[in-house]
């Protein structure tokens, strides 16, 4: 409890979502002591913020951008996963270590590869591998999207699903919405979770794929997300309230990714390079660029 008190008590002075980030970072880097309790406790954290930030978003807004984001979605997840197998016949990466690496990039970062795992019998070095690199990335990704996405010209909702496209973990995709516009806030956070419905998908097609046995988890988190926008649908009177919630779910958003950002260790940088990191590197930008251009072009929206 301190330690959860202790961290909401920084994001509230903190407020930015990657000045909390690379607080976290530096803290993590050369601070003698250590947060044991950061991964799970920032895991948590992301969901109760996903949940509460629902008290702020239109149900009917996620109807809708759910139902017209799902080819989208289908066809970027197989386009994505397609591609890193293919660009690994050029890097040469393990292979579970590769496919991994695409499931992060293509669903959800560290949550997707943690979901994907198991199914894969992954080892431990694969894992740490695989959550290193993405990590890396998708620290990078909170940092400069919002930048990018002013120098791109996006709107609001433009930037929403560019972020929820490109970027990796979805603590970082509500973090540079949220920094970008207030209105890019809903539209990241509900295609985000709409891709995350695709772990359990993706898993079961790798199982059969590759031939392995094993199971994903669910993210229950994101019924939570489709009942607090209900119950602010049904009750708008309530708005005000609604609306604190929300903000009190950015300074959780904030206290989370400063806790997420303590995990690395210099043992973390050590694994991040090599053909792994090439290889997400690569799948990132092509994922970034292609993804950006649609957006621009009209042919993503």
């Amino acid at each position: 409890m301190m330690v959860l008190a202790g961290t909401l008590v920084l994001a509230f002075f903190v407020q930015k979502p990657a000045l909390a980030l690379i607080l976290g970072m530096l803290f993590g880097l050369f601070s003698p002591y250590e947060i044991h309790s950061a991964k799970t406790l920032s895991k948590k954290m992301l969901q109760g913020a996903v949940i509460l930030l629902g008290f702020g978003v239109s149900i009917q807004e996620v109807i809708h951008v759910g139902a017209s984001s799902f080819g989208l979605t289908l066809f970027s997840i197989t386009l994505t996963m397609v591609v890193g197998y293919l660009l690994n016949r050029l890097f040469r990466c393990e292979l579970n270590t590769a496919l991994l690496i695409c499931a992060g990039t293509a669903i959800c970062g560290g949550s997707a590869i943690a979901a994907i795992a198991p199914v894969l019998g992954a080892t431990a070095v694969e894992i740490a591998m695989a959550i290193g690199v993405v990590f890396f990335l998708n620290s990078l990704g909170l940092l400069v999207f919002p930048g990018l996405g002013h120098w791109l010209g996006f709107t609001p909702e433009q930037f929403g699903t560019w972020a929820a496209l490109a970027i990796h973990d979805t603590s970082s995709v509500v973090g540079a919405a949220a920094a970008y516009h207030v209105d890019a806030l809903g539209i990241a956070t509900t295609i985000k979770l709409v891709r995350a419905l695709w772990i359990l998908p993706l898993a079961f097609c790798l199982s059969r794929i590759f031939q392995r046995e094993g199971k994903a988890g669910f993210p229950w988190f994101l019924l939570g997300f489709l009942g607090a926008a209900g119950l602010a649908y049904l009750m708008p009177e309530q708005k005000e309230i609604w609306l604190q919630i929300r903000d009190f779910g950015k300074i959780v958003m904030v206290g989370t990714l400063f806790l997420i950002g303590s995990t690395m260790k210099k043992a973390t940088l050590a694994q991040l390079a090599g053909k792994p990191l090439f290889l997400a590197v690569s799948l990132w930008v092509l994922v970034s660029g292609v993804s950006a251009w649609g957006i621009h072009s009209g042919l993503i929206y």
